[in-house]
């Protein structure tokens, strides 16, 4: 199924930095909990993401990821994920975040 143009254009996807990320225990498979500052005019938006197998808590704080910040909000449990972070799935079901090369500013748009 094809994707036009304009349905494509209309996926906001920014850079953002990780300011916390904390263990989500209630998650059905294992999960951070994780608050990304998408600079100032999206702000700080937090989100769950099945990142654990390759990624420790000291690993990704501080650190630029790719995030989808249009998406509706979504209810986990007792948590609310208010963007989508972009990752590379292996055939393991381990994701491997996409980030910039470089330190960019937060909030810069993916296009």
């Amino acid at each position: 199924m094809d994707l036009t143009w304009n349905e494509f254009e209309r996926t906001d996807m920014r850079v953002g930095t990780i300011i916390a990320v904390n263990d989500f225990p209630e998650a059905r498979k294992p999960a951070y909990q994780l608050t990304i500052d998408f600079g100032v005019e999206i702000g700080i938006r937090k989100s769950s993401a099945q990142i654990t197998k390759r990624y420790s808590k000291e690993e990704l704080l501080n650190r630029q990821i790719v995030g989808v910040v249009n998406f509706p909000k979504k209810q986990i449990g007792k948590f609310m994920s208010e963007c989508l972070v972009l990752g590379a799935v292996g055939e393991e079901g381990d994701v491997i975040l996409l980030a910039p090369d470089f330190k960019i500013e937060n909030g810069l748009r993916i296009g």
